[in-house]
């Protein structure tokens, strides 16, 4: 019998295989037929941008942990490669593998601009901050090529609506020509997600993100042009990186944010074979205590769902960090809340072809 050809890491890639999705019917698996196939290098992986046709943008939720009830994503798929992405298990829906399919199976909205203006203007909508960049980065490496985020964002300032970002991206620093205008008004903040401070384990769990520097660039340029800015330490991952909450704090207060918050590991679905594969491959010094803690943060599972612990986890050690968390917050004070973004200013521009209002 045949034996099967395990996976291994490949150059500028997070994930170590590319898993079938749990709605195929069948599994693929590699197979060494005997004439060398099991020695040889795995051919060289290209990112691929495909259509994704929609007839909206926005997106609503209800989820009663999150600070906004919608959402825009221009892209499906993320480049950037974080092994640890909660959106991974998004491409099962499209038949893709949540492994190397997501971030080498790109998918975009190129109208996603026109959609917006359309939903925007209908008389019926209702103006409330929408997070841009919810599910997968709206700055990963394709931007700098489509632009869409940015005539996504000219589409939000010409309505003057409101707008979180989170990125772990330094090129949202090309757009600050329309984020510093709406800053003014009380329409924009900006997340950094800044994971860790090493560029070995950034290199490892993030292949194509850009260096922990760059962010912290980020920061720093955004809070100097008036952008309220805040650092995400997302994800905290049990003796990985969670020793370096204290030192992310400090260099992100010393680069301009103004404040804070963090994720604990989350690992639903797929993602948790794909973070023990990760985890077994690049640190199987560690794996077996790693994945102890993080099973000692959800009741003994990898993951928990719940509404309320699902960001944060339960148990003595998850208490341990928001205690340390909490503590680093208040000494590098950044443990103020940004004002609620306005949501007044909104305004419809005049375009060809509107009914004229009674009060003019």
């Amino acid at each position: 019998m045949a034996d099967e050809i395990q996976d291994r890491p490949r150059k500028g890639r997070g994930a170590i295989g590319n898993q079938t999705g749990r709605f195929e019917p069948a599994a693929r698996l590699a197979i060494d037929d005997g004439w060398g196939s099991a020695d040889a290098e795995p051919p060289p992986l290209r990112t691929t941008l495909s259509l994704d046709s929609a007839r909206r943008i926005v997106t609503y939720n209800e989820s009663p942990d999150i600070p906004f009830d919608r959402s825009i994503n221009p892209y499906r798929g993320c480049e950037h490669g974080c092994i640890y992405c909660f959106a991974r298990p998004t491409h099962a829906w499209l038949g893709l593998s949540p492994g190397l399919d997501f971030e080498s199976r790109l998918f975009w909205k190129p109208d996603a601009p026109e959609l917006l203006a359309a939903e925007l203007h209908d008389p019926k909508y209702r103006p409330a901050t929408v997070a841009l960049g919810a599910n997968t980065d709206p700055y990963q490496p394709v931007e700098r090529e489509t632009g869409l985020t940015r005539r996504i964002l000219a589409v939000l300032a010409e309505y003057r609506h409101p707008v979180g970002i989170v990125t772990k991206s330094n090129l949202v620093l090309r757009d600050i020509d329309i984020l510093a205008p709406m800053a003014a008004e009380g329409l924009v903040r900006v997340a950094i997600s800044v994971t860790t401070l090493d560029r070995d384990l950034a290199r490892r769990m993030e292949p194509r993100a850009p260096t922990p520097a760059r962010r912290l660039e980020a920061i720093s340029g955004l809070a100097a042009a008036g952008i309220p800015v805040t650092v995400l330490a997302a994800p905290l991952i049990p003796a990985l990186n969670d020793h370096e909450i204290e030192a992310i704090l400090r260099e992100a207060a010393g680069a301009g944010a103004t404040a804070a918050g963090y994720v604990l590991l989350r690992l639903p679905l797929e993602i948790g074979d794909l973070f023990a594969d990760w985890l077994a491959a690049q640190y199987p010094d560690r794996a077996a205590r790693v994945t102890s803690l993080v099973r000692q943060t959800r009741g003994g599972a990898l993951y928990q769902s719940e509404f309320g612990t699902r960001q944060t986890g339960d148990g003595a050690y998850a208490e341990q960090i928001a205690r340390r968390f909490a503590m680093a917050r208040k000494r590098f004070a950044l443990g103020r809340e940004h004002p609620e973004l306005d949501a007044t200013r909104f305004r419809r521009p005049p375009r060809a072809g509107d009914q004229l209002g009674l009060g003019f």
